[in-house]
C-alpha cells in the first residue's frame, strides 16, 4: 500500500477517529523518493561540469605551461565558492525574510541572514516546490551552481592573473554580485527580477549573462596577454578540450533538468531541448566555420556545444522542442561570429572566448525565452503577449548586463590598486603554472 493510499486511509477513519484526523494535519511532508533521487543524482552532475569538466575545457585552450595554472582555479574556486555558500551565501540568495511581492525593498535585492551557518538545516528539513526532497539537497544543488558561475570567468582572463588576486576577486564577486543576482531572479516572490516576470529556468542571466559580463570586463581591466593578437596562443591538447566539451554536455542535463527540482516532465522535457539545441549549435557553428574558414575544426564544434547548452539554459523549463532547434542554431551561428570577427574587430583579449560564448549566448537565449516559451509557439509558458515578454526579457539582461559591469569593475579596480591583479611580464613569459605554482603541467 502505498503513502498516498495510507493518506487516504486516515481521511476515511477520520469520521470515527477524531484523533487520528489531527495527527494526520499535524505531520510533516512526506519526502519522495524519487525526486530526492534525481535531485541528487543532478547536483552530482552539475559538480562534474566545473571538476573535472571546465578544468579540462579550459585547460586543453591554453598554452601548456598554463595548464595546471587554470585547472587550479577552477578546484580552488569549488574550494571556495562551498565555504562561502555556507557561511553566507545560501542565505543571501535564498532566505526570503522581508520580501513582498510588489513591494521593492532591500530583500528585494538581497536575501537576509537567517539561514547563515546554515542555521535551522537538518536531516528532516524538507524543501521544493511541493516540499518533497532535503533542503540539504536543495542547497548542494544550488552550490554547484555558485561554484560554476565564477569559475566560467576564468576562461576571460587566463594565462594572466596572479592565483591570489583571483581568490580574492573570487570571493568578492560572488558576494557582491552572484548571490544578489541569484536572489532576484530565483527567490521567489518579492525578489526584484521575480516581480518583473522574468523567465529564467536554469541560469542564462544568474549564471551565463553574469559570468559573461564580468569575463569581459576582466580581461578589459588587466589588458591583453603579452604579444597578444601577433604571437600565436594555440591551444596546447584539444583532446582535453573535447573532453571537457563532452563533460560539460553530460553534466549540462543536471543543470537543465535538475532545475525543475523533481521528476517530472518539465525535467523531462527540459532534458530533451537541451540535447536539441545543443546538437543544433554544434552544427550551427560548425558550418559557420566551414564556410568562412574552409575547413570545420574540433575547437569550432566544441565551442559550438557550450554555446547551445547556455543559450538554451534559461529556456529549458518553457519551450518546446521547436524554439530549442531554433534558439540553438542561432547560438552557434552568432556565438562562432562574436567569439571570432567581432573579437578581432573591437581587439579585446578574452583568451577563452567566456564573453562570446557565455555573456553572447546569454544574452539570445534569454531574449528568445520570452518569444518561443509562448504555447502560440509550441512553448509549455504562460507567455500570451510575445513583445512584452520579449520586453521583460530585454529589462532582465539590461540589469544585469549594467549590474555586474559595474560592480565587476569597481571589485577589480580596488583590488588592482591594493594587492595588484596581474602576473610580472618575466612570470607570464614563464608561465603560470611555475610562477605561481612551482610545478609543471606537461613533460620537457
Amino acid at each position: 500500500m502505498t503513502l498516498r493510499k495510507f493518506a487516504g486511509l486516515g481521511a476515511l477513519l477520520s469520521f470515527v477517529m477524531p484523533g487520528l484526523a489531527m495527527a494526520e494535519e499535524a505531520a510533516a511532508p512526506v519526502l519522495n523518493s524519487g525526486d530526492t533521487a534525481w535531485m541528487l543524482t543532478a547536483t552530482i552532475l552539475v559538480l562534474f561540469m566545473t571538476i573535472p569538466g571546465l578544468a579540462l575545457f579550459y585547460g586543453g585552450m591554453v598554452r601548456s605551461k598554463n595548464l595546471l595554472s587554470v585547472m587550479m582555479q577552477c578546484f580552488a574556486i569549488t574550494g571556495l565558492i562551498s565555504v562561502l555558500w555556507v557561511i553566507y551565501g545560501y542565505s543571501i540568495a535564498f532566505d526570503t525574510t522581508g520580501m513582498e511581492q510588489g513591494v521593492v525593498n532591500f530583500n528585494s535585492f538581497v536575501g537576509g541572514f537567517g539561514k547563515a551557518f546554515l542555521a535551522g538545516v537538518t536531516p528532516a528539513s524538507i524543501t521544493g516546490p511541493t516540499a518533497l526532497f532535503p533542503e540539504a539537497v536543495f542547497i548542494t544543488f544550488q552550490m554547484t551552481f555558485a561554484i560554476i558561475t565564477p569559475a566560467l570567468i576564468v576562461g576571460a582572463f587566463a594565462e594572466r592573473m596572479k592565483f591570489s588576486a583571483m581568490l580574492v576577486f573570487m570571493g568578492i564577486w560572488f558576494t557582491l554580485v552572484y548571490a544578489p543576482i541569484a536572489h532576484m531572479v530565483w527567490s521567489g516572490n518579492g525578489g526584484l527580477l521575480w516581480d518583473w516576470g522574468v523567465l529564467d529556468f536554469a541560469g542564462g542571466t544568474v549564471v551565463h549573462i553574469n559570468a559573461g559580463i564580468a569575463g569581459l570586463v576582466a580581461c578589459l581591466v588587466l589588458g591583453k596577454r603579452k604579444g597578444f593578437p601577433t604571437t600565436p596562443m594555440a591551444p596546447h591538447n584539444l583532446g582535453y578540450t573535447l573532453m571537457g566539451a563532452a563533460m560539460l554536455w553530460v553534466g549540462w542535463f543536471g543543470f537543465n533538468a535538475g532545475s525543475a527540482v523533481a521528476a517530472n516532465g518539465t525535467a523531462g522535457m527540459a532534458m530533451l531541448v537541451t540535447q536539441i539545441a545543443t546538437a543544433a549549435a554544434a552544427l550551427g557553428w560548425m558550418f559557420a566555420e566551414w564556410i568562412t574558414h574552409g575547413k570545420p575544426s574540433a575547437l569550432g564544434i566544441a565551442s559550438g556545444v557550450v554555446a547551445g547548452l547556455v543559450a538554451i539554459t534559461p529556456a529549458a523549463g518553457t519551450v518546446g522542442p521547436m524554439g530549442a532547434l531554433v534558439i540553438g542554431l542561432a547560438a552557434g551561428v552568432l556565438c562562432f561570429f562574436c567569439a571570432t570577427t567581432l573579437k578581432r574587430k573591437l581587439g579585446y583579449d578574452d583568451s577563452l572566448d567566456a564573453f562570446g560564448v557565455h555573456g553572447i549566448g546569454g544574452i539570445l537565449g534569454a531574449i528568445l525565452t520570452g518569444v518561443f516559451a509562448a504555447p502560440a509557439l509550441g512553448g509549455f509558458g504562460t507567455v500570451t503577449d510575445i513583445a512584452a515578454q520579449v520586453w521583460i526579457q530585454v529589462k532582465g539582461v539590461g540589469f544585469t548586463v549594467i549590474y555586474t559591469a559595474i560592480v565587476t569593475f569597481i571589485i577589480l579596480k580596488v583590488l588592482d590598486a591594493v594587492m595588484g591583479l596581474r602576473v610580472s611580464e618575466e612570470e607570464e613569459a614563464v608561465g603560470l603554472d611555475l610562477a605561481q605554482h612551482n610545478e609543471r603541467g606537461y613533460n620537457l
